[in-house]
């Protein structure tokens, strides 16, 4: 073992006492769940990065959301023409791409993903794939049934999985809340790994494949953080089973699911643009306000909201086993998502990763740490939408949101960490 995957050990013990400190430091410690939870992730990540068939299958899963991803490429072409062309291509007429635009090149991608997801739900293909999360995270990570199913389903879809487990959420203890809301917040849903893909490709040709290996090794890393924060002190009503999940309108046909999937996948993708406007919006004027501050009363130029984030998630970075040339900019993107989202963090890493500023470790690294929607906006989408289905414990969520947050960015930071204890430099890794 290297230095650096010493120190992504380390900051996995740094980052569960965190936990544990920021629940209150709360007795007995739920030590089935937090050991079992430990052990499930220690174990995928030795399969992701040190079984060679486990790596192959990632090449494979890797190249079917590339298919997938330039299947979404036609119809924006269709729309947009040399808009929708990553830098360097041409259109069949001879047009050349204008540049990196988002809202032509990446949106799109959400759109056509969220139409195929409800195909396959409409064909009944995503439901028995649930079903073996759910029992899997059921029986080795001591969960209850209905949170074991929404971690399951959370996989796939985003706040709207809150359906799936509607029926269970009016009863659900404080701590099965807490991990529902979590899970929520630290994983990403399958219609948004396009939009980071789109933007690692070039440098990362396997991100895909380590996107959805993220997304299912951050489960059992937000269960090690909510059951450290906030252990389990009542009996849950699904404790000993999973159950059913909730019955979910299918349409009558294959073309209405499709038209259905695109309708979805366009409020999404108008979600994320609404979010990214306003956030930035809004952060460019506290920064406008901070250096009108600091032209009146002094201090040192060019600081930002972001800037000062990037200076307290430092200590972050560096527990993550980063190399140290890169810490300062990881700690930036890591602090930057807390408010800007992960879409403008993966583009800015996918920027750098472009311009060999960091090194492939902290590439692959911040890809799993930056994996979910960890942020302000997040809470307030997760609380809305879990609280609209139950608006008896609306309290109970907004008392939990950022405690959920919090113990998001950990299960985060945790996910990094096992992609820093298992990468030692192989370059077959990234696809180089």
């Amino acid at each position: 073992m290297s230095l650096l995957n010493a120190q992504s050990l380390l900051g996995w013990c740094a980052f569960c006492l965190l936990a544990w400190l920021l629940g209150g430091c709360r007795r007995p410690v739920a030590w089935r769940a937090v050991i079992g939870s430990t052990l499930l992730a220690f174990a995928m990540g030795a399969v992701v990065f040190l079984v060679p068939a486990t790596q192959r299958l990632l090449v494979v899963l890797n190249d079917a959301v590339m298919a997938l991803l330039n299947a979404s490429n036609q119809g924006a072409g269709f729309l947009f023409g040399p808009l929708a062309l990553s830098p360097g291509q041409e259109t069949s007429g001879g047009e050349p791409s204008i540049g990196f635009v988002v809202a032509a090149q990446v949106l799109p991608a959400v759109i056509f993903f969220s139409a195929f997801m409800s195909l396959l739900h409409h064909f009944g293909l995503i439901e028995p794939v649930v079903k073996a999360f759910a029992r899997l995270f059921h029986r080795t990570l001591n969960l209850s049934g209905a949170e074991a199913l929404t971690s399951a389903v959370h996989l796939f879809f985003g706040v709207e999985t809150a359906a799936a487990i509607r029926p269970y959420l009016p009863r659900m203890t404080l701590s099965e809340l807490h991990t529902v809301l979590t899970t929520n917040l630290a994983t990403a849903a399958s219609t948004t790994l396009a939009v980071y893909v789109a933007f690692l490709q070039q440098d990362f040709p396997r991100i895909a494949g380590h996107l959805m290996s993220a997304s299912v090794l951050t489960i059992p890393c937000a269960v090690v953080a909510t059951k450290l924060m906030l252990p389990e002190r009542e009996t849950p009503e699904t404790l000993g089973m999973v159950p059913q999940m909730a019955e979910q309108k299918r349409e009558p046909n294959a073309v209405a699911a499709l038209a259905t999937g695109a309708t979805d996948g366009l409020r999404i993708a108008a979600g994320i643009t609404a979010i990214i406007i306003a956030v930035l919006g809004i952060v460019g004027l506290f920064d406008a306000v901070l250096s009108r501050g600091i032209e009146l009363f002094g201090g040192p130029e060019g600081i930002t909201v972001i800037t000062m984030l990037g200076w307290a998630f430092q200590p972050f970075a560096w527990l993550l086993g980063l190399e140290s040339a890169d810490v300062t900019e990881a700690a930036r993107l890591l602090g930057q998502r807390t408010l800007l989202t992960e879409v403008v963090s993966y583009q800015e890493l996918g920027a750098l990763a472009a311009a060999d500023s960091i090194s492939p470790r902290t590439v692959l690294v911040l890809s799993y740490a930056l994996c979910g929607f960890a942020h302000v906006a997040g809470v307030g989408i997760a609380v809305g939408g879990f609280g609209a289905l139950a608006g008896s414990r609306m309290g109970d969520l907004t008392s939990l949101a950022f405690k959920s947050l919090a113990a998001a960015i950990l299960a985060t930071l945790l996910s990094g960490c096992i992609a820093g204890m298992f990468y030692s430099g192989q370059t077959s890794i990234l696809g180089l």
